[in-house]
């Protein structure tokens, strides 16, 4: 008997702007040395779409790629590619009249249902529906070369499609947003409205960050350190950014937060607060602060609920920051580049555990968003060093995505999404507003299959605690 192959692909194409450019480079700025390299997002938008693979390549397609070629018009770095010559020159983005975008369309026999549902599904399957970006090295030279971003398109046939975009770090997850919601708002007028990008275009503009405090010698200086380390991780390979875990049994599956959960959680907290503190207690907490705080103590309680050893091992949780408008200057909503600082909290694995974990798992991440905004900077040169700190001396866990990106109003004539999905590790917890409630979150995690269960558990019983 034939057995159908899951995945097959249908096209393989090239995407370029509507509109040539010469050669021209893109200096990046001093933040967005931190994140320049081999570090790739990979983000899904998944939609019903209850056709077949050929009415899809026959009216869909076509609109798809005219309505990219548009955009790239006002995006056209994204075709480009990110340049890392050999110290002491720095990366750049280098854009020329030949540049495009790899644009894949696959279809899948797989279980759209399943893929695009909160339940837990594996991290190997998702991996299918991302496309990968291929870096090149210049030998004679020793540069780097590496796509900025790659398109994928999986017909799920008569079920659904899945959206799906791989980007390098040299732009930030609200430049990704915008990108994507100017794109899907021309394919949704069918190649015609360009208002949205014309009205709000991104600003290349590498002036409008200043460095006062010579923070990008310091970045050069670590970036050069880690691209060393790139021949022995990357030659002859093509880089995954969900870091191996694919090869293990590991799911991803997505809690919903809803509006009131959250709000009887940050009462809760605070009454916490209050009987342990008199002084110094906030009079509000940020649903960010408290669902990032919930889950960093539930993840450690479940990871390890059968070790009683090392109880002063330090717990990180690390995020990033926008600092669009946090800074004492103007930078336009649209910038396109990395506007990002680090932040992170650290408790002892006690203090998570305990019956206060998540009291004071709060206490930490209000402190580290309370140190960032008066000083937004602060402590940036020790950055590589400190995260370096976290993987050897602790264990960590990163947020990934954002709530204000608003994902879910990425529109490409199919409707809302009904689910976007993050693939990433499972030292990493995605982040978004919820498709279906306002007010409410998800929150994307990634464990071992056998651990899933207990982890959700954990949630339910501190939920119930937080009711009585």
């Amino acid at each position: 008997m034939e057995v159908r192959r899951a995945h097959k692909l249908v096209e393989k194409s090239q995407v370029a702007s509507a509109s040539s450019a010469t050669t021209s480079s893109l200096p990046l700025s001093f933040l967005d040395l931190p994140l320049a390299g081999p570090i790739y997002v990979k983000r899904q938008f998944f939609y019903h779409f209850s056709h077949s693979t050929q009415h899809f390549c026959e009216t869909t397609l076509p609109t798809l790629k005219h309505s990219l070629s548009l955009t790239l018009q006002h995006f056209f770095p994204l075709a480009g590619n990110l340049l890392c010559p050999p110290p002491p020159h720095k990366p750049f983005i280098r854009c020329t009249d030949h540049d495009s975008v790899t644009f894949t369309i696959i279809e899948s026999q797989a279980d759209f249902q399943l893929l695009s549902s909160n339940h837990p599904k594996s991290l190997k399957d998702l991996d299918h529906l991302v496309p990968t970006l291929t870096f090149t090295n210049v030998h004679d030279d020793d540069t780097f070369t590496f796509p900025l971003v790659a398109l994928q398109v999986t017909v799920f046939p008569n079920h659904g499609l899945c959206i799906a975009i791989t980007y390098c770090h040299v732009m930030d997850g609200k430049c990704c947003s915008h990108f994507m919601k100017c794109w899907s708002s021309i394919c949704r007028s069918g190649g015609v409205d360009l208002t949205l990008v014309e009205k709000s275009p991104p600003c290349f503009a590498r002036g409008v960050l200043k460095d006062p405090n010579g923070l990008e010698a310091i970045f050069l200086r670590d970036y050069f350190e880690e691209r060393s380390t790139w021949k022995e991780k990357l030659i002859g390979q093509t880089y995954k950014s969900s870091g191996g875990d694919a090869d293990e049994d590991f799911v991803k599956a997505t809690i919903v937060f809803r509006r009131d959960d959250i709000e009887r959680l940050k009462r809760w907290v605070l009454d916490q607060w209050k009987e342990s503190e008199e002084f110094n207690v906030p009079q509000y907490v940020s649903k960010f602060v408290v669902t990032c705080a919930f889950v960093w103590a539930c993840s450690v309680r479940t990871r390890c609920r059968n070790d009683e050893e090392e109880k002063e091992k330090e717990e990180y949780f690390r995020f990033a920051a926008d600092c669009r408008d946090r800074l004492e200057y103007p930078v336009p909503k649209t910038y396109f580049g990395n506007c990002l600082t680090l932040c992170y909290a650290m408790l002892k694995r006690k203090d998570l555990k305990g019956e206060s974990g998540f009291v004071n798992a709060v206490k930490a991440i209000e402190k580290a968003l309370t140190d960032m905004r008066s000083e937004p900077f602060k402590d940036a040169e020790n950055w590589r060093a400190s995260f370096k700190k976290m993987f050897v001396l602790g264990s960590t866990l990163l947020v990934t995505g954002s709530p204000n990106f608003t994902v879910y109003e990425t529109d490409f004539g199919f409707g809302r999404p009904n689910k976007v999905e993050m693939v990433h590790p499972f030292k990493c917890m995605s982040l978004t507003e919820s498709g279906d409630e306002e007010g409410g979150l998800e929150v994307g995690f990634v464990c071992r299959s056998t651990e899933f269960e207990y982890f959700v558990s954990v949630i339910e019983q501190e939920l119930k605690a937080s009711k009585s």
